[in-house]
This record gives structure tokens, C-alpha cells and sequence, in this order.
């Protein structure tokens, strides 16, 4: 019998796949807590630094699973350990999340996008909330995160309809960072963990701690979360100079490549 979750591990990145194709990725309970299990191993592996999130084409995931959930009467996001649900572990991951969204991605499977840090979209990517549509209200962070990725009245729009927005629409509401063809997609996103994977890692989580913590704040309350952070914080010199050639040989190819390309 196939796994339901798949593992991988390049240099630092970790590449978690549902692999439920014949179900579009639903999510069972036997799917949740092999979800949450794959994410929290690879929160507390010391050789991981960034997540990249996937499906088995054709559907990066289903949400729920409806014959599951029908049969049973639970609530699959509300039951069980903390430990075995993939939301409230993607909610505490300290390590940076790049969705790669392969195609569409539904109710509780938008919620998984959206706890993402980053995401690349496949052309064949699409997104909606049929939670209304379903008779269930969304446990996933649909309601707070929805919002802060579209606004509040596309958000109420997609959530009130539960009509689907495609890749293209994605892109220019500002749900998704990028938007490739579907067989680039993967390394596409691979290649911006690798990018991500580069940096600092210290740095790096304590400045994706400060988004999340700011994004639940007011603009004022974030500005002081910031000034607090940055006067507290500590440089080290020694990593400053060890990372300074590599950083300016980066930028120059980086700004050689653009200007290249204009």
C-alpha cells in the first residue's frame, strides 16, 4: 500500500508530498496525522532549514475528506492531539514554507496554502473555499489568513460563493508569489528553498517570527514589535564577514541578470 505522505531531503530542503492522488489528496485521518507527523519531523530536524509542500498531480489537496467526514460526523481539524493536526503544526513551524501548488486547491487544502510562507503556483493551480457549499465552517485559518492574502471582500466573495479563482487571477490578487508552468513548478520552487536555505538561519526564523507575530497585530503594535526586536537583537560579526563576499557576488549576478534581460 502507498504512503500517503511522501519525504524528501535535498541539502537543507525537506519536500513533503500528499501522495492521495486517487482521492485528490484529501485529507483523511489517516492523511492528517501522517501530514502533521511529516511536519513536525522536519520542524525539529537540525539538517532541514526550508519546507516545500506539494500533491501528487493532479490536485494539491481536496480538503477535507467528505466521506470521511459524512460518514463519521467529525470534525477532522478539531479532534485528536495537537501533534496530530498538520494546521496547528504549520501554526508553530519556526521554519520558512513554500507551497507548491500543482493544481487545485480546496477549502481545507486552500487553508494549507495559505499557512504558507511562500507560494508558487502551477498554471493548472486553482483555489476556492466551499465550506458554505459543504455545511462546514473552516478551522484551518480561512477566516484570518484568507483576508491578509486577497482582502476582505474578495475574501468574503471566494468564501460566500465558494466560486474557484484560477492561477492567472491568483497571481494578480496576490494569493500566490508565482505563478510557472506546470512542469516547471517544482524546481521552480525548489530553487526559491534553495534561496531561502542560504541565508542565516538564526536570522531567518526570528524574522519570519516577527511576520507572523505582526500580521495579528495593529500597524502600530508591529513597528514596536520591530524596534524592540532590532534593538535587542544581536549581530554576529564573525557570520557578517564569513557571508559578506557571497552576498555582494549574489547581488551583482542577480543585477547583471536583470538588466541582461530588459
Amino acid at each position: 500500500m502507498a504512503e500517503v505522505v511522501l519525504t524528501r531531503t535535498d541539502d537543507a530542503v525537506r519536500t513533503i508530498t500528499l501522495n492521495r492522488p486517487e482521492a485528490r489528496n484529501a485529507l483523511n485521518s489517516e492523511v492528517m496525522a501522517a501530514f502533521a507527523d511529516a511536519l513536525d519531523d522536519a520542524e525539529t530536524d537540525d539538517a532541514v532549514s526550508v519546507i516545500v509542500l506539494t500533491g501528487a498531480d493532479p490536485a494539491f489537496c481536496a480538503g477535507l475528506d467528505l466521506r470521511e467526514l459524512g460518514s463519521t460526523a467529525a470534525n477532522l481539524v478539531g479532534t485528536g492531539s495537537v501533534n496530530a493536526n498538520p494546521f496547528s503544526v504549520l501554526w508553530r513551524m519556526t521554519k520558512p514554507v513554500i507551497g507548491a501548488v500543482n493544481g487545485p486547491a480546496v477549502t481545507g487544502g486552500l487553508e494549507i496554502a495559505l499557512n504558507c510562507d511562500l507560494l508558487v503556483a502551477s498554471d493548472r493551480a486553482r483555489f476556492a473555499d466551499t465550506h458554505a457549499r459543504v455545511g462546514a465552517l473552516p478551522g484551518g485559518g480561512m477566516t484570518p489568513l484568507l483576508p491578509q492574502a486577497v482582502g476582505i471582500r474578495k475574501a468574503r466573495e471566494m468564501s460566500f460563493t465558494g466560486n474557484f479563482v484560477d492561477a492567472a487571477e491568483a497571481l494578480r490578487l496576490g494569493l500566490v508569489n508565482h505563478v510557472v508552468p506546470h512542469e516547471q513548478l517544482l524546481a521552480t520552487a525548489l530553487d526559491l528553498a534553495r534561496d531561502v536555505a542560504g541565508n542565516d538561519q538564526r536570522t531567518l526564523r526570528r524574522l519570519k517570527r516577527n511576520y507572523d507575530l505582526g500580521v495579528a497585530m495593529t500597524l502600530d503594535d508591529c513597528w514596536k514589535l520591530e524596534r524592540e526586536e532590532f534593538v535587542a537583537w544581536r549581530v554576529q560579526p564573525e557570520e557578517v564577514e564569513r557571508r559578506r563576499a557571497s552576498i555582494v557576488e549574489r547581488g551583482r549576478s542577480q543585477t547583471s541578470a536583470k538588466g541582461d534581460g530588459d
